[in-house]
């Protein structure tokens, strides 16, 4: 590199980090939209099963929205430390920050926050996507990363998981995040089945479905597991290490695949012991209740006992009668 007007060239403007993330944000606010359909309609259901159909609903959108939303979350396994460290190459200025790394399905976030956020006359406010999902190339991020000119700590973070790094995360998690996404999409297949079974007689399939959206979100934790607890190389800036952990979205998609779990397990038990109860936390008994009211309004109203008495004299019984002239 070579000096340009009294200072390094360097990547002008910062990516500053967003407090969320608006794929995720668009996700949650259509489910939320679905919701205040549902609460405005609420009350043209009458009887007591409007509670129950309030908690279904309530509760069929909640997993629909995790199960989506946790595909585009970068906050499976997060990690912060703060240290002082060189912000750029062939400076010896340090700079004291927070440097996060957030792993997702897709790719890793690397967050660089100065503290204070000005220092060495810039704004020290980062936040780098690096991503490897099909269509799109780490090592080619890595590389437009170096040519803007990226603050090191990112740099130095970004590059354990590339290819070429000793460090092998980039296979290993890379790998495990297609298999746990292919997982997580199944599962919402699966939940939307549960929700067509759900408004029909066939409870018992909506149970079955919805044990196989909970075995399918475990199975995309035990995925990401697999690459969590596998060796990693040191992520050391001087005597201080960024280390990880679990993040929120990893405890989201388990917290809602147990729900599943016990909700499935719960129809399936009372379609075995208690069907009448089941029947009626669906609103079953009251829509049969209805249609028979309405079969016996158009029924036609039966002849009297003493008509068919009547109509209904024997032929042998009938008595000759015999017509005399006048």
């Amino acid at each position: 590199m070579t000096l340009w007007n009294g200072s390094f060239p360097f990547y002008p403007g910062a990516n500053a980090c967003f407090p969320f993330d608006t794929t995720s944000a668009v996700i949650v606010s259509v489910f939320l939209s679905l919701l205040a359909t549902f609460i405005i309609i609420l009350p043209g259901i009458r009887g007591r099963g409007r509670l129950f159909w309030f908690l279904r609903v309530v509760t069929g959108l909640f997993v629909g929205a995790v199960v989506l939303t946790i595909q585009f979350t970068r906050d499976w396994e997060t990690g912060w430390v703060t240290a002082n460290t060189s912000y750029k190459s062939f400076s010896r200025a340090l700079v004291n920050a927070d440097i996060g790394l957030h792993i997702g399905l897709a790719g890793v976030n690397v967050t660089l926050v100065g503290n204070p956020v000005n220092q060495v006359n810039e704004t020290i406010n980062y936040n780098e996507h690096f991503s490897w999902s099909f269509d799109a190339d780490y090592d080619h991020s890595y590389g437009e990363g170096l040519g803007k000119g990226l603050p090191s700590p990112i740099l130095y973070v970004a590059e354990k998981f590339t290819t070429q790094s000793p460090c092998s995360m980039h296979r290993q998690y890379r790998i495990s995040g297609h298999y746990a996404s292919l997982t997580l999409w199944m599962a919402f297949c699966t939940w939307l089945i549960s929700i067509l079974l759900f408004s029909t007689p066939i409870l018992l399939y909506g149970g079955y479905m919805l044990l196989l959206t909970a075995a399918l979100m475990l199975f995309s934790l035990l995925f990401f597991f697999t690459a969590r607890n596998m060796p990693k190389c040191p992520i050391q800036f001087g005597p201080a290490s960024l280390k990880t952990d679990y993040g929120g979205s990893f405890w989201l998609t388990l917290a809602t695949g147990l729900l599943c779990l016990l909700l499935g397990l719960g129809v399936i038990i009372l379609n075995s012991m208690q069907p009448e109860k089941l029947k009626l936390v669906f609103n079953m008994d009251e829509r049969k209740g209805e249609e028979e009211v309405r079969d016996k309004s158009y029924v036609p109203a039966e002849p009297s006992s003493s008509t068919q008495d009547v109509l209904m004299v024997p032929l042998g019984e009938l008595c000759e009668v015999t017509a005399t002239q006048l």
